[in-house]
């Protein structure tokens, strides 16, 4: 009576499970003027409804974090020309910690702009997109791809007309009337909130400069000019107001010439390409090396001069040639500094330079302002001295750290292996020790006085540097560090992980003997398992061995940018039982959905599904899970005997480990009682 009713328990639940090729997100295109001629700049929109309790993923986020990023790829064709590229209007964001990083999704509604310039009559304009929704209920994520044609909805009324000039490729004409989100109002779109920490960062940057040895000296001197001796020199006060403002306006115009090429456009060839992020490695590193004492970064002499005798004449025109004078002698100071501001702007929206140089030049023109209007001030100044060489100092400490970082960026996209995790940790490790010393005084560099005895703040940052190395340290063999999960490669990177290796070893890991191969799996070197399980990536690999080793077949449907698929190996898969279990007792095979290696031509086919060629691994593998299973959704569990047959219903995404643990169990049980099989049809 029991089995009978396990038996129709099971059968339910499979008849339950079917039907479930599940389509949360339904997209639709549409174009901001239908009536275009040659020449004229539109906007092609995507519209995409998303049901309830699923999201989609947008496409401005690091590709190498972990979620699948919708893409889109246009057919070249030269009727038309894409301005930039695709804009995720007003997508949320949200930090993961099992991806270590910040993505950005669409939940209700998701509306994406892709800008284009007519360049003939009847424009050819199609493509294919593809992209991942995950549902925040039962943990499911499924890919998709598609295709578009724009191409009728844009001949509607088009003339022909030639060509008069080119337009900016980030200058796009778009109705800004349009509500509910039809159209993009403006080329800029950022987070106000990161913009507004972008500039305290900046402003904090300036008051650094003023304590740097180019500058702080010049403080009183310059005041103390515009001031006089009494503090009463009729007008001063009036043109060391002017000084300022003219500091301020020059750092902003310097910030103008340079947002045109710090677009939203360059943002996808900063997260990843190669050239950017090594040429911000070695300006980084060239600056920190300066700040170090190596070498001076000064400007052409001449220029310095010809500048410094403008200021002689008098009125305002001196005054601005004064606060000119004032940024080329600093420049060697300064400079480091600045170009660092403008190299974090890159990517961002066309203000953020503008608004950086400007937050920067704030601070850094305030002191002489704020000393004129109180001359009294400058007898509390502390005395210019070794000190401020320091400052120097550990501000090339600083860059130096931190230029590692655009390193990592080429090195994990390009998968050169030269900056794994532990490398990466090993080289901030020794760089704040050292800069530990330095505040104790053990180390002395070019320019730096003889210390007799340090301060109390010395001690202080020292002792606060110590803690922060205290903190790296576990991190070489496998402590997660997430507060500095955005500045630190991700753990896949990491070979020496202790912790992991005393997961696996408490999971069973020694019974090495049950977890054989029967042959060398395909893909293996850029495919893996976690928690050391061997296994396949290819299906008909796996069910010829699990026929051989007289084993059940377990198929794990997963995806890289599936988030639900990794919590399950992390919180369920990582227990000792359930470990031991898909270890020893199943013959694994994991199809990635997303994998998009291309496959010999021989192995191409047809699908019998939706009629289209299935060139790709991923592509084969989706189409797979869905004619044999009737379901597209990730995590997706199925434990087949030696015929093909479901022993048990598929199981998908549950965080529970007991019933995990029971369903390979009963998995296990049904694979010797053909009885239990359900069929597949």
């Amino acid at each position: 009576m029991k089995k009978a009713s396990i038996l129709f328990l099971l059968t339910a639940l499979f008849f339950c499970a079917r039907a479930q090729v599940l389509k949360p997100a339904t997209w639709n295109i549409k174009v901001s003027q239908e009536s275009v001629s040659a020449g004229d700049s539109v906007v092609l929109i995507f519209e995409v409804q998303i049901d309830e309790n699923w999201y989609l993923y947008s496409t401005d986020f690091d590709p190498d974090l972990g979620p699948m990023v919708t893409e889109f790829d246009f057919d070249p064709d030269p009727s038309y020309q894409l301005l930039g590229d695709v804009i995720p209007v007003n997508a949320k964001k949200k930090y993961d910690e099992l991806w270590e990083g910040e993505y950005t999704y669409f939940t209700g509604k998701a509306i994406l702009h892709q800008p284009v310039r007519i360049l003939e009559k009847d424009p050819v304009i199609t493509g294919g997109y593809a992209y991942q929704v995950c549902s925040d209920i039962d943990g499911k994520c499924i890919p998709f791809d598609d295709t578009f044609d724009f191409s009728p909805l844009l001949g509607k009324g088009t003339k022909k007309a030639s060509v008069d000039k080119k337009e900016p490729a980030n200058e796009v004409k778009i109705d800004a009337t349009q509500k509910d989100g039809g159209f993009l109002k403006k080329r800029d779109v950022s987070d106000p909130y990161s913009l507004l920490a972008f500039m305290v960062v900046a402003f904090l940057a300036g008051l650094m400069a003023l304590l740097t040895p180019c500058v702080f000296p010049m403080i009183p001197m310059t005041v103390t000019f515009f001031t006089g001796r009494d503090g009463q020199k009729k007008g001063g006060r009036k043109k060391a107001f002017f000084y300022g403002f003219f500091i301020i306006l020059i750092y902003t115009i310097i910030g103008s010439i340079v947002a045109p090429f710090m677009g939203p456009e360059i943002a996808n060839d900063l997260a990843t390409g190669w050239l950017p992020n090594v040429l911000f490695f070695l300006v980084f590193l060239v600056f920190a090396l300066s700040f170090l004492g190596l070498f001076e970064i000064n400007l052409p002499t001449g220029l310095v001069n010809k500048v410094d005798k403008k200021a002689d004449q008098g009125g305002l025109i001196g005054v601005f040639f004064m606060a000119f004078t004032l940024v080329l002698v600093s420049f060697s100071c300064t400079g480091p500094i600045v170009g660092s501001i403008l190299v974090e702007s890159a990517g961002g929206l066309v203000l953020k330079p503008v608004l950086g140089m400007f937050a920067f030049s704030l601070a850094f023109a305030l002191p002489f302002s704020l000393f004129a209007l109180f001359p009294e001030w400058l007898s509390n100044l502390p005395k210019s001295g070794g000190w401020l060489n320091s400052v120097k100092v550990v501000l090339g400490f600083l860059e130096l750290a931190f230029a590692f970082k655009f390193l990592s960026v080429a090195d994990q996209a390009y998968h050169w292996g030269i900056l794994d995790r532990e490398v990466y940790l090993a080289i901030w490790i020794v760089i704040f020790t050292l800069l530990g010393f330095y505040f104790l005084g053990k180390i002395r560099l070019p320019n730096d006085d003889k210390l007799e005895k340090i301060s109390v703040s010395r001690l202080m940052l020292a002792i606060i540097t110590f803690s922060f190395v205290v903190y790296l340290v576990p991190g070489m063999y496998g402590a997660p560090l997430k507060a500095l999960a955005g500045y630190l490669p991700p753990m896949a990177t990491h070979d020496f992980n202790v912790a992991g290796m005393l997961q696996q070893h408490s999971a069973g890991y020694m019974a090495e003997a049950d977890n054989t191969l029967c042959d060398d799996p395909k893909y293996d070197d850029f495919l893996h398992f976690p928690h050391g399980i061997k296994g396949y990536f290819d299906y008909e690999q796996a069910i010829s061995c699990a026929r051989e080793q007289d084993k059940p077949l377990f198929i794990d449907f997963t995806g890289h940018g599936c988030v639900n698929c990794r919590e399950m190996e992390a919180r369920v898969w990582s227990d000792p039982e359930v470990l031991s279990l898909l270890k020893n007792d199943f013959v694994m095979v994991a199809l990635y959905v997303d994998e998009k290696t291309t496959l010999p031509e021989d192995q191409w086919y047809t699908s019998s599904y939706d009629q289209k060629v299935k060139k790709t691994i991923g592509k084969q593998n989706a189409d797979f899970q869905i004619r044999k299973f009737n379901n597209n959704a990730q995590p997706f569990y199925v434990v087949l005997g030696e015929d093909e047959e479901l022993l048990l219903p598929p199981k998908a995404y549950d965080l529970d480990i007991e019933n995990f643990k029971q369903y390979l169990l009963e998995a296990k049980e049904a694979y010797h009682e053909p009885n239990i099989i359900v069929q597949i049809d």
